[in-house]
């Protein structure tokens, strides 16, 4: 019989029959295993457990105590969701059910529904996972397949798209009801421990405005009822402190229908906040040796085809005629960067060059993807270049890294790191991935890192190293990132002059310490829940004169605490109202002037975890509040009379 070898999560192999699923792997190891097996990754994609294996291909087997688990229990949640709907809608057309991180989605057309209508909608699904259905799977030919969805479009331009040469192809199937789908699922609906819808939304059809609007139902679904309640709860926290939310009551931000989507517009409060972080980012940038560019938002279209750009990402960009010319806004700042360093003629003594750019992008989401701040239309990257020779790389990236490390204490804010290798479709020789590959290795093991490799992840252009934030409420945000580029400086043909008098090529490495400005600051938003640290609060201090009369000695006090962010609540409200406002304002300090302080030319502070002082001279507040602001420290500054 024929045999192949295939690898195990603990790098050893393991040889089965060349006909060999999953689920044969599975019981390879051992029956136990085997009788537990839900699911399989092979190659880095889940699969069903009866998927084949191939020659050298890597397998893990997925159980009930698997990470990947919940995801196949979700995906699972979905195909009740729908089979619940179509009992209460029959004439609804299903399109895509797919899992999410947080739960499952399912586009449905042909129905409208309401938020009202979830709950019992809920009641019917659980009503199927106490049945306890079992899901089986079945592959059916093509045509029948034609037959059955004549009157769906959705499933197919499914058969014709994502299924295209695929024959006979995998339904699965619970009681009445069944879908085509790839899978995996779990074994029966009584697997899916508990579930709840969410909320409901619009969505296009491929993402694409010229197709159908879609009904889009959000739910998610976990092992047991503790967990989602869990769940629920840090969901109902998470809307407390949505950006939004906050932006809308601390006037940091708006987006207009008038302006357009995906088009945020700054307050004066905002633009303050964001002041502060390009001020930081300067900081960094400036002391690692990084030089300041500014390139326009409009290109000639020349420039992305060079780069590549025009190719891969024309749907999603702006263009426009400007004098039967084609122009596009920038997408991203790196082929300006590139041009500019082309400009020059270099010696490999000169290298590395670094440019940085707080540069504003356009990329073109579809409506339905917009929120808030998270997915705009116009947004800002704090970029960072560096062109640098192979030998350079490991220096550089260990640069980088120390700048972000100092981003991240700044903020207390913790990470989680991947580095991610190359993809099946790359650019670049063998041995400068292989290289590449090691340095960033190298770079995270001297710094006794903690990472993931993510395995296949890296960018056709360059091996990458990923970093995704993780915030108050334990969510998970992509943040900074160090990738480096094979591909740009050979499509620009930069070069410069090595030690042996010939050319030869950098390579080019892209860094952000952010990401971008607005999915940064509605992190920050969020995960301060709009109670900024003292330096990056847009209004630092608030002075209350008790009365109009302490109005002047109020304004002499604000002057004297200059260049701090002072105001007068100079409105004839009770001392009590003006406390409360500044409150719900999040202003870190109020400082209460009445008789008492005007007599002996002091103040009383309190802050807004309601710490109260009195009789403090304004150049001891002055003093404190200043320093606290120089060293950006997290915690506000404690006063003792």
């Amino acid at each position: 019989m024929e045999e192949i070898a295939v690898r195990l999560p603990d790098d050893s192999t393991l040889t089965v029959p060349a006909d060999a699923s999953v689920e044969d792997v599975a019981f390879a190891i051992g029956p136990g295993l085997g009788r537990d097996t839900i699911a399989g990754v092979v190659d880095g994609v889940l699969v069903d457990r009866s998927a084949p294996v191939t020659d050298g291909a890597s397998v893990e087997i997925v159980t009930e105590q698997s990470e990947t688990y919940l995801q196949v229990l979700r995906h699972s949640a979905a195909h009740v969701f729908a089979q619940a709907l179509l009992r209460q809608h029959p004439d609804a057309r299903l399109a895509i059910g797919p899992p999410t991180d947080e739960g499952f989605y399912y586009d449905v057309d042909g129905v409208d529904l309401s938020e009202s209508e979830l709950r019992a909608l809920e009641a019917e699904m659980d009503e199927i996972i106490a049945a306890d259905y079992p899901i089986t799977r079945e592959l059916i030919d093509r045509e029948e397949l034609r037959e059955r969805y004549a009157s769906n479009p959705y499933k197919l331009d499914i058969l014709e798209t994502e299924a295209a040469g695929e024959d006979p192809l995998s339904v699965y199937t619970q009681a009445e009801f069944s879908d085509l789908c790839q899978g995996p699922h779990v074994g029966s609906t009584g697997a899916i421990g508990a579930v709840a819808l969410l909320e409901i939304s619009s969505a296009y059809w491929r993402g694409d405005e010229a197709n159908p609007m879609l009904t889009r139902v959000y739910g998610t679904a976990f092992r047991t009822t503790a967990d989602l309640e869990v769940y629920l709860e840090q969901r109902a926290a998470a809307a407390e402190r949505d950006h939004r939310k906050l932006g809308r009551e601390l006037d940091l931000f708006s987006i207009a229908e008038v302006t357009g989507p995906g088009l945020p517009l700054y307050h004066p409060n905002g633009k303050r906040v964001l002041n502060a972080l390009e001020g930081y980012a300067d900081e960094l940038n400036e002391a690692a040796g990084y030089d300041p560019t500014e390139t326009p938002h409009l290109f000639r279209t020349e420039l992305w085809k060079v780069s590549g750009h025009y190719d891969n990402y024309a749907d999603d960009m702006f263009l426009l005629d400007v004098n039967d010319e084609e122009y596009g806004l920038k997408p991203m700042n790196c082929p300006g960067h590139a041009t500019i360093y082309d400009q020059h003629a270099w010696s490999y003594r000169d290298l590395p060059v670094r440019y940085y750019e707080n540069g504003k992008v356009y990329r073109r989401e579809q409506r339905g993807e917009l929120s808030g701040l998270s997915r705009v239309w116009a947004f800002t990257i704090d970029d960072g270049h560096i062109f640098c020779r192979p030998d350079q790389i490991e220096d550089e990236v260990e640069a980088i890294m120390g700048m972000i490390e100092a981003v991240l204490e700044t903020f207390g804010l913790d990470a989680e790191v991947a580095l991610a290798t190359r993809p099946e479709r790359s650019v670049g020789g063998d041995a400068i991935w292989a290289e590449a590959e090691d340095q960033l290795r190298r770079v995270l093991d001297a710094r006794e890192a903690s990472y993931t490799v993510a395995a296949g992840d890296g960018a056709f252009y360059g091996p990458k190293i990923d970093f995704a934030f993780t915030d108050a409420l334990g969510r998970r945000w992509d943040g900074p990132t160090v990738q480096l580029d094979f591909n740009m400086p050979e499509r620009f043909g930069l070069t410069y002059t090595g030690s042996d008098n010939t050319d030869h090529q950098p390579v080019m490495i892209h860094r952000a310490l952010y990401g971008s400005y607005e999915r940064f600051f509605m992190v920050l938003i969020e995960h301060f829940d709009g109670r900024f640290p003292l330096w990056l609060a847009p209004e630092q201090v608030r002075v209350l004169p008790i009365t109009d009369e302490h109005i002047p000695y109020a304004e002499s006090v604000a002057a004297a605490l200059a260049p701090l962010a002072v105001t007068v609540e100079d409105r004839s409200w009770t001392l009590g109202r003006k406390i409360r406002e500044a409150q719900e304002a999040k202003v870190p300090f109020m400082l209460i002037v009445g008789d008492d302080e005007v007599a002996a030319e002091t103040v009383s502070v309190r802050d807004r975890q309601e710490r109260e002082v009195t009789g403090l001279s304004v150049e001891t507040v002055q003093r404190r509040l200043q320093s606290a602001v120089s060293t950006r420290a997290l915690e506000l500054p404690v006063f003792e009379g």
